[in-house]
């Protein structure tokens, strides 16, 4: 036992092994039900994450996923890597350079095994389209401001699935809009990042006639 936590906590595997202590955490909390698949869902730090898996060709699967593997095969071809070194009894010098050598070929070995991994279960997970600003475009929402105008609005829309958000809406027509009245959301603005809004009865609302 002692000797396992002597090359577990030894070059090169001891790169990988505090990684792999967060990532078997991780998943227990996910298991326990105390963490959610994408804990880091929206957070630009995932967005960063989601690229740099994007980049390694281990992406379109959850980059919780993804990266648990890359570490865990990382840290289990370090530890064989380390185990082969070890057994050479060598200098310090060259041990040094092959742990490098172990650890580039664990990395590539890690890589090219996540990949194999990864590609079936592209298949296997549904995939889901992300939302988008775009699908606010042709419905209902509440002005919660006092007035809109081309320079200025808030506005209260709810989604599909019930939660509600407030958005930034503004007006080009003379109609005035206030607190409390229903617009109807026809164009999004991408530089100015707002939606375009004009007066619209709620009544007329498919979504309303149909709840």
């Amino acid at each position: 036992m002692g000797e396992f936590v002597r090359v577990v906590l030894g070059f090169p595997t001891a790169l990988f092994t505090f990684s792999l202590i967060v990532v078997v955490a991780y998943w227990l909390f996910v298991v326990l039900g105390a963490a959610d698949l994408e804990l880091l869902d929206g957070d630009a730090d995932t967005e960063g994450l989601a690229g740099f898996a994007g980049w390694l060709r281990i992406g379109e699967v959850p980059v919780t996923v993804a990266l648990s593997l890359l570490i865990a095969f990382s840290w289990f071809f370090s530890l064989v890597g380390a185990v082969v070194v070890d057994s050479f009894d060598l200098s310090s010098p060259l041990a040094i350079a092959l742990g490098l050598v172990a650890l580039t070929l664990a990395l590539v070995g890690a890589w090219l095994v996540t990949c194999l991994v990864v590609m079936p279960l592209r298949k296997a997970l549904p995939r889901t389209r992300e939302s988008s600003r775009q699908d606010f475009v042709g419905r209902m929402c509440v002005i919660r401001t006092s007035r809109v105008g081309p320079d200025f609005g808030q506005a209260e829309i709810t989604s599909t699935d019930g939660s509600s958000a407030i958005i930034q809406v503004r007006q080009e027509t003379e109609e005035p809009l206030t607190s409390g009245s229903t617009a109807l959301i026809f164009d999004y603005d991408t530089v100015g990042e707002f939606f375009r809004v004009m007066p619209y009865d709620a009544d007329l609302d498919p979504d309303r006639r149909l709840s």
